[in-house]
């Protein structure tokens, strides 16, 4: 049985001029893994309302710009008025896919992460934005986690992915390499883009979930598009608080969970004797993908 934790600072990833928030210590809740119970007695009538805009806000301009697992999959988060408990989700979930959804503080350090993606559990950030930061967030909030992370847990391969890329993680943060395969996870789960019959569509959380970002990822001619290939994406940094200066496109979830497949360590030693790649930097014999 997980124990609880005392205060703690927030993990930080990636580039900001500010750090995410979080309490960390719920006067005990907090667990090892950083899980905790869903105060979801605690949510203002506010709080919900504000869930309920934002909701029907990012589900009215999907069509065209979201991919077909995620539109097929949104309505098994359940009731759009106010914020899901988690545990009716979890009904739905584990029944689809053996996932489940837990309660987190905020954003938590990269083992605990790794481990509870290994173990088929998503950490979801459990409180919600303030009315003014109604059109932007740095940090993942309820909202961000649920709307734009869970409803692709529903879909088996991506899933299994998921998991995959947690087993990997654990790996990384033996070798060192954590903050390297994070770079992967940001350009894949948070920011990825999938190429459909009809176009380029999102199935990356941060994409789904801010109503600028989709249309500038799936509609602008201003980012870069390339294809996916791990060492480039584990090369590339990347800024949490603007819209991405590029992406990396797959053609199917499959390609993504087979791309994942084998032993990371001699990418990891490659990336050991490479540089980093600033954000929309194009290199030498790299096209940006057409729309």
């Amino acid at each position: 049985m997980e124990t609880p934790i005392g205060p703690v600072m927030p993990a930080v990833y990636g580039q900001s001029d500010r750090p995410p928030r979080g309490d960390y210590s719920r006067g005990g809740a907090v667990l090892s893994d950083y899980t905790c119970p869903q105060d979801w007695a605690s949510y203002t009538a506010a709080d919900h309302d504000t869930y309920r805009r934002l909701y029907e806000r990012q589900a009215a301009q999907l069509a065209g710009l979201a991919c077909d697992a995620f539109i097929a999959s949104l309505p098994l988060l359940g009731v759009k008025d106010r914020i899901p408990r988690f545990d009716e989700i979890n009904e739905r979930l584990y029944k689809a896919t053996r996932w489940e959804i837990v309660a987190v503080p905020g954003l938590i350090p990269e083992l605990p992460f790794f481990t509870l993606l290994a173990n088929r559990k998503f950490p979801v950030t459990d409180w919600i934005r303030k009315p003014e930061e109604f059109d932007y967030i740095v940090e993942p909030d309820v909202f961000h986690d649920l709307f734009g992370h869970v409803p692709m847990l529903f879909d088996p391969t991506f899933a299994d992915y998921v998991q995959r890329y947690g087993q990997g993680g654990i790996k990384a943060h033996e070798l060192g390499a954590g903050e390297k395969l994070a770079r992967l996870y940001w350009y894949t789960v948070e920011f990825g883009l999938i190429r459909q019959a009809e176009g380029v569509r999102a199935y990356g959380a941060g994409i789904l979930s801010s109503v600028g970002e989709l249309q500038h990822a799936v509609r602008s001619a201003e980012p870069l598009r390339l294809p996916l290939d791990l060492l480039r994406a584990m090369r590339t940094r990347y800024k949490i608080d603007t819209y991405q200066a590029n992406y990396f496109v797959i053609d199917s979830f499959a390609q993504l969970f087979d791309l994942t497949a084998p032993d990371f360590t001699p990418l990891y030693q490659a990336l050991g004797t490479q540089a980093d790649i600033e954000p929309g930097a194009l290199l030498p014999g790299e096209a940006s993908l057409s729309l």
